[in-house]
């Protein structure tokens, strides 16, 4: 009885700090102000289970409206001679047309380096001996490209993920090598009069120098933007309690506005999130992760917004898998609207209070 009153009061809480951003009534009833932003998730269930992968999808179909998919290349397999778009069409295009019959709109980021290691290349191409720094490989990265793009056609597409975290963390032979590749694709993209509109993602905590890369100067992206000119739009990766922020409060108002101050360009928060449990020296909880998605809509509201994504719907359940040493992996595992057993959170309420806004691009 107890857990369920506090459930009860957690998302009578999630839905008492949404009222700043909620429509209010003309006297006719309360109406929701409309949102400017597409809201989904990433096809990841709970847990290694390909029986599970359709029906976790189908319990968030309802509360959303677009999909993205966040997805490496299929290194090994390319190396291998498989063709691009052969790999396209086993890996992708099922999934994307199962969004697509759902009615979502598409949004695709590719991962061309070790995503849970930014100072590190992809391990497929580490336990091949292989970089990106080699020509025949930045050829397969393009060709596959290249295939998602006509293939797919997402609604966005992002050449590369967290473009300035690799450029802190990598080596600048990397960063370098992955500059040269997303402009070549970018343009091959464009003469083929694809409509994906193009994007990279920028790592916000990083952007705001949090916490060791700047000691707190804020650092900006004008290197990204210098590097990237095609981007239409700049994709958000934040994970402020990462960052050294206790308490979603804690963001400045301005705190994705800032990354794309003095353009013109729209944002989309690829991926992201807050933790429902103690994660390092954040003490969260529950009720405090719902406070979360009710401060990124204010947050959102500062800026262009075009999209609001979570990668993790669920929590992820860890049990039977060995992790390398070191990875960080458990510091993303609560990150979920609901828990690895699919039981909704507070957050999920929090969520569906702000998708129940109409959309209006």
């Amino acid at each position: 009885m107890q857990a369920s009153a506090a459930m009860r009061v957690a998302r009578a809480l999630a839905l008492a700090l949404l009222t700043a951003v909620l429509g209010c009534g003309d006297g006719a009833g309360p109406q929701l102000s409309p949102r400017p932003f597409l809201m989904g998730f990433a096809p990841m269930p709970p847990r290694l289970d390909p029986a599970i992968v359709v029906p976790s999808i189908n319990y968030w179909l309802p509360r959303a409206d677009a999909a993205i998919m966040h997805v490496s290349p299929p290194w090994a397999a390319l190396i291998r001679g498989v063709s691009p778009a052969a790999a396209v069409d086993t890996a992708q295009l099922p999934l994307a047309n199962y969004f697509r019959a759902n009615r979502l709109a598409l949004v695709f980021t590719v991962d061309a380096t070790d995503g849970l290691n930014r100072a590190a290349e992809a391990p497929e191409l580490v336990a091949l001996g292989r970089s990106v720094t080699d020509t025949a490989i930045q050829r397969l990265y393009r060709d596959w490209v290249f295939a998602v793009a006509d293939k797919l056609r997402p609604d966005y597409l992002g050449l590369i993920a967290e473009t300035n975290l690799i450029r802190a963390a990598a080596p600048d032979s990397v960063y370098r090598a992955l500059v040269v590749m997303a402009n070549a694709v970018a343009a091959e993209v464009r003469a083929a009069g694809l409509p994906s509109r193009l994007y990279v993602s920028v790592q916000v905590e990083t952007a705001w120098g949090r916490p060791a890369t700047g000691g707190g100067t804020y650092q900006g992206i004008a290197r990204d933007l210098a590097d990237f000119p095609f981007v239409d739009a700049i994709g958000l990766s934040s994970y402020p309690y990462l960052g050294g922020f206790a308490l979603p409060e804690d963001l400045p108002l301005d705190y994705y506005a800032r990354i794309v101050q003095g353009t013109t360009l729209p944002v989309l928060v690829v991926e992201g999130g807050w933790p429902s449990i103690t994660v390092g020296s954040t003490a969260s909880t529950p009720a405090v992760q719902a406070r979360y998605i009710a401060r990124q809509v204010q947050l959102l509201g500062q800026t262009s917004a075009r999209a609001l994504f979570q990668l993790t719907f669920y929590d992820l359940d860890l049990t039977g898998l060995t992790l390398p040493p070191g990875s960080v992996l458990p510091l993303f595992t609560h990150l979920g609207l609901a828990d690895s057993a699919m039981n909704a959170k507070p957050a999920l309420t929090a969520w569906d209070s702000v998708f129940a806004r109409p959309y209006r691009p």
